[in-house]
């Protein structure tokens, strides 16, 4: 099955957190989409794998994604080697994405700069037609996305272009909202973190409607590109 969009994330919950109203809008467009998570986010302060496994696909279900897949990789120590890029690779030749979203290059945690080198490394090595690859037992060809972009999470970034996600952000809270053992709650009895708080919680729509202020509209997400962004004519920017 070819998608449109690939979508990876150092935990689950990162893709819901950085581009989920995003990704709910190009779903309603029309365009396929899905999910890599690189771990089971098993070293959260709350919650379990386990939990964290059925949160996962309830966030799925919430966003209509066509797949999500969970690679397994050792929360808080996975490394950049060949071993995972090939791994990676294999997702990414089997779906064939044209974007490929991936995690920041620096944030507060260590494993989103991590995944973002990582999958970007898997992204560049999975057009080299001389790196064999096999899934399901099956030999595959070579295949680059067209282009690979990096949503924002927990530093204010400036992005380099952002997207109108006006009518989505409902949708992205719910699909955040999934993962209910990792978020604010007023009753919880477990440890608290920064991502407890209900400040944080909060500012998934203020720092949405900021971005949609700066673009004249109710709320938008920011991405970055390590190359230009073109557009075939003037009219196409708002």
């Amino acid at each position: 099955m070819k998608i449109d969009i690939l979508a990876i994330g150092a935990h689950p919950d990162d893709i819901e957190l950085g581009c989920g109203a995003t990704i709910a809008k190009e779903i309603s467009l029309g365009k396929k989409i899905g999910v890599l998570d690189l771990t089971r986010g098993e070293l959260g302060t709350r919650g379990s794998a386990e939990i964290r496994d059925l949160e996962a696909k309830k966030a799925a279900d919430v966003l209509n994604l066509s797949f999500r897949i969970n690679l397994g990789l050792a929360d808080g120590f996975f490394e950049n080697n060949e071993e995972n890029q090939l791994k990676i690779i294999e997702i990414i030749r089997e779906y064939q994405p044209d974007i490929v979203l991936i995690n920041p290059k620096y944030d507060r945690h260590i494993d989103h700069g991590k995944a973002s080198k990582l999958c970007s490394d898997a992204c560049f090595l999975s057009g080299l037609r001389k790196i064999e690859t096999k899934f399901n037992n099956k030999n595959q060809e070579h295949w680059r996305p067209k282009n690979v972009y990096r949503y924002i999470q927990w530093q204010n970034i400036e992005p380099d272009f952002v997207v109108d996600v006006t009518g989505y952000i409902n949708k992205k809270k719910e699909a955040v909202m999934a993962y209910s053992s990792q978020f604010y709650d007023a009753n919880s009895k477990e440890p608290n973190s920064p991502i407890t708080s209900k400040n944080f919680l909060d500012s998934i729509e203020y720092r949405a409607q900021d971005l949609g202020r700066i673009i004249n509209v109710e709320h938008a997400e920011g991405f970055n590109s390590d190359r230009y962004i073109a557009v075939k004519n003037l009219s196409e920017l708002i």
